[in-house]
């Protein structure tokens, strides 16, 4: 089978998947382009703006398309094979992820573009509201943790090959960290260039998006400056994402998110052109004959010696492995956070939610085709050790993009495949501690900049003493919490969907049945994880191990999950079916 096939299989699927799900579920929420929308009736011009549907989608999808439909899928086909994988992005972005994505945007709109957790304490009550916002923050914290470990696994990799043609002073890992610094230097540039000398947006694409390519080609001349221990690379990666989450977000987050979209966009061009001319075939077994089934699952809880790898499980870790790019809670973050404040008619929630969902796992389609056209055999490193995700990831684009730019630019094309992720990393990191600092300062009521301080310094504080205490590239343990988080927190939103729907005395079914599947593999996942923990204690005699540090984490997970199911039950028991709350 060949990529070109499957890249056509994947754009039919999406496009049916748009036309005809899409517009069903769009159907069942009486989508009413009459009714003013937050964004119109509340309209000030910095958080509330009304926004043309392209430009929109544009935003939205830049915002929750980051580096997990990338790292996810090719982690998960080197444990389960490349059919499962294909089969779950698929289905699952048709059928749970966008539906999630659509009805937390929807429900968000109707709630006066208020937050997930205060649609929570207006359905459900103020205790769902305390335990959604506490396991929202504890999800973020391992957002932190996988990204930033993922991030680092590409900023201390060597490519021998490379160093052949380069000098064999070039070193991959250095360059991709050097344009990843002078990324974010340039993305400061433009923000104060943006608020002082306030050009035309269009000469500042002009000057920065080229930039951005030039910063690349720097990294590869500077390869040797920020050769550093991933320690290092720690303290410095999570510093910046504290005085980030601190900075105006004129000054770096609003520009970095626009260069960062043109990095995305021109990936996924490099991605589809790759695709459909570069004539790549399929190396990778479609089913990994060392992935355990079912009945591994009974063997793992038990304990036995003869049980594989825990992350090798297919049920129900292939479906936590590729979260981002078939469902991810940390969606309905944003459609509650940003989008909803900016939607400025509700026809256009389908292509801006629904629609961006299905581009995502696109994404995830382009970045399990980077891995699955390399040999097995080819997917370690000179260390003999498996190649990080990013790596990998690279090393694709870097194929495709010889397909345009010829076999010459190997090492340009290396270095920014492999920047590509770190821009789309950084992107997330200090959304999510930022997201993770406005959460404490909402539920303890404090408003002031030193109390956001204190709660950006824990929001970067505890995931600096996890990755401290493993061992380096142990991305591929906190990835699989993070999936499983990231999945039960979009449970826990179609969850307080299906209760504001059934509130309205309204069908439910296509918000509860996904989350009926989705609930069952997270808690599953999740309690393995916490039993694999506390045995590895058991055995190691020691805290302080990830798996452990894993654990403790999911027994708070699960308390907050279990609670949140509790007020959900108690809402739907006392059937305050009323008329939906008036639209403004």
């Amino acid at each position: 089978m060949s990529l070109l096939l499957l890249a056509l299989i994947t754009i039919a699927v999406l496009t049916v998947g748009y036309f005809a799900y899409g517009t069903y579920i769009a159907r069942q929420y009486n989508l009413d382009d009459r009714s003013a929308t937050p964004a119109v009736t509340k309209a000030d011009g910095i958080d509330f703006v009304p926004t043309r549907p392209f430009y929109l989608l544009g935003q939205h999808f830049s915002a929750i398309a980051a580096a997990g439909p990338i790292v996810g899928p090719i982690l998960a086909c080197q444990n389960f094979g490349w059919l499962p994988c294909v089969l779950w992005i698929l289905l699952g972005v048709v059928f749970i992820g966008a539906v999630h994505d659509f009805s937390a945007l929807i429900a968000s709109i109707r709630h006066g573009a208020h937050s997930i957790a205060e649609i929570a304490r207006r359905n459900l009550g103020p205790k769902a509201f305390v335990s959604l916002t506490l396991f929202i923050w504890l999800a973020l914290l391992y957002v932190i943790v996988a990204f930033t470990d993922a991030t680092v696994a590409t900023f201390i990799g060597t490519d021998p090959d490379l160093a052949s043609v380069a000098g064999a002073e070039f070193n991959k890992g250095g360059a991709v960290a050097a344009a990843s610094v002078l990324y974010i230097l340039l993305a400061l540039v433009m923000g104060v260039v943006e608020r002082t000398l306030k050009p035309p947006m269009w000469i500042s694409t002009l000057i920065f998006v080229p930039a951005t390519l030039g910063v690349v080609w720097l990294g590869t001349r500077i390869s040797t400056v920020l050769v550093l221990p991933p320690t290092t690379w720690y303290w410095i990666i999570l510093g910046y994402c504290l005085v980030a989450s601190m900075l105006p977000v004129w000054l770096l987050q609003q520009s970095r998110g626009y260069l960062g979209g043109f990095v995305l966009y021109l990936a996924i061009a490099i991605g589809v052109i790759g695709l459909l001319f570069g004539n790549y075939t399929i190396k990778q077994p479609m089913i990994n004959p060392g992935a355990g089934g079912f009945s591994s699952l009974g063997s793992l809880l038990a304990g036995s010696p003869d049980a594989p790898p825990l992350t090798t499980v297919v049920f129900p870790f292939l479906f936590v492995t590729i979260a981002c790019g078939a469902c991810s809670g940390f969606h309905g973050l944003v459609c509650g956070g940003t989008t909803s404040k900016q939607i400025a008619k509700e026809s256009h929630c389908k292509p801006v939610a629904f629609g961006a969902m299905l581009l995502e796992g696109f994404v995830a389609i382009i970045a399990l085709s980077t891995i699955m056209m390399v040999e097995p055999a080819d997917l370690r490193g000179p260390d003999g050790k498996p190649l990080p995700p990013g790596a990998i990831y690279g090393e694709g684009i870097a194929r495709f993009m010889t397909v345009i730019l010829g076999p010459e630019a190997l090492v340009f094309a290396k270095t920014f495949g492999t920047m590509a992720v770190a821009t789309f990393v950084f992107d997330t990191l200090d959304v999510a501690t930022r997201l993770g600092r406005y959460l404490l300062q909402e539920l303890f009521q404090l408003r002031s900049r030193i109390a956001g301080l204190v709660m950006s310094l824990l929001t970067v504080g505890a995931p600096l003493g996890i990755l401290l205490t493993a061992e380096p590239k142990s991305y591929l343990l906190f990835w699989t919490l993070f999936g499983t988080s990231n999945q039960l927190l979009a449970s826990l939103t179609l969850l307080g969907v299906t209760v504001w729907l059934h509130n309205q005395g309204r069908r439910y079914w296509y918000t509860f049945l996904p989350m009926l599947f989705v609930m069952s593999i997270t808690l599953t996942a999740l309690s393995v994880q916490i039993l694999s923990g506390i045995r590895t204690a058991w055995v190691k005699q020691s805290l302080l191990h990830a798996e452990v540090l894993n654990a403790a984490v999911g027994v708070a997970l699960l308390l907050l999950a279990v609670q949140f199911i509790i007020q959900a039950v108690r809402a739907v028991q006392r059937r305050p079916v009323r008329p939906e709350i008036p639209r403004p």
